[in-house]
């Protein structure tokens, strides 16, 4: 599977996983935030391009392809997430919206990671790609075996920033089903994710090893969405 990760109860925001794919420009390892106001305007630039990319209605691995790329552009920075949308929770991670299309075709999401925290083993249902924004991510595919218990599929994925992986029910080289965790012991991590629906709407499923399974609807975990609109501020994304 390509990497992707999720860990935890899926409260409000969680997720899977998928293959590494490396960004080409030099990535960042500082896990703290950036200094300064937010350049919104490149988040803007990204939903509008995706937007543009799911109106094409392409097969599945173009889409992928296509907005691992734009994907990969927005997280080689990390200047723009507003402060709001980057708050861990002590007892598990958030899982902030910041942009939900109209017609629910795609959403976008902050996953927040505070020391420790993961995900349990779950799926998606629909394909998703993870770019690394700050910190790292491991994540942990599983496959079902032949007596319907769950089982790791490979050695764990570390995702680093600047990297994106994805996740697809679609193609079982990629995966659906995975464990992610926070990979820093002392600090927190974050990871913007791009879903093919509104994805705290969806209903999907936790899994125990057992093969036990749990359907959930994740939600988010902010009432109050990022104003990526107002022109008058940050109107082109910085270079």
């Amino acid at each position: 599977m390509q990497n992707t990760q999720h860990t935890g109860s899926p409260g409000a925001g969680a997720i899977p996983g998928m293959s590494a794919l490396p960004n080409p420009s030099t990535p960042h390892t500082s896990p703290s935030a950036p200094q300064g106001a937010p350049h919104t305007a490149r988040l803007r630039h990204f939903v509008q391009q995706l937007a543009a990319l799911v109106e094409q209605r392409l097969p599945e691995p173009d889409t992928l392809a296509q907005g691992a790329t734009l994907l990969g552009a927005l997280v080689a920075h990390d200047d723009w997430l507003p402060d709001t949308y980057a708050q861990p929770h002590p007892e598990r991670y958030q899982q902030y919206l910041l942009h939900a299309d109209a017609l629910g075709r795609f959403s976008v999401v902050s996953f927040v990671w505070g020391p420790g925290q993961a995900t349990p083993i779950h799926d998606h249902t629909v394909w998703g790609l993870i770019g690394m924004l700050r910190g790292a991510e491991d994540s942990q595919a599983y496959a079902r075996t032949p007596d319907g218990r769950w089982a790791p599929q490979g050695a764990p994925v570390q995702l680093q920033p600047g990297q994106v992986e994805a996740v697809s029910p679609n193609d079982p080289a990629i995966g659906d089903v995975h464990r992610v965790s926070n990979a820093w012991e002392g600090h927190t991590s974050i990871s913007i994710h791009v879903y093919g629906a509104n994805i705290g709407a969806v209903q999907r499923s936790v899994y125990l090893e057992d093969g036990t399974r749990k359907p959930f609807i994740s939600g988010y975990s902010n009432s109050t969405l990022p104003n990526l609109w107002d022109l008058s501020k940050n109107p082109t994304p910085a270079a």
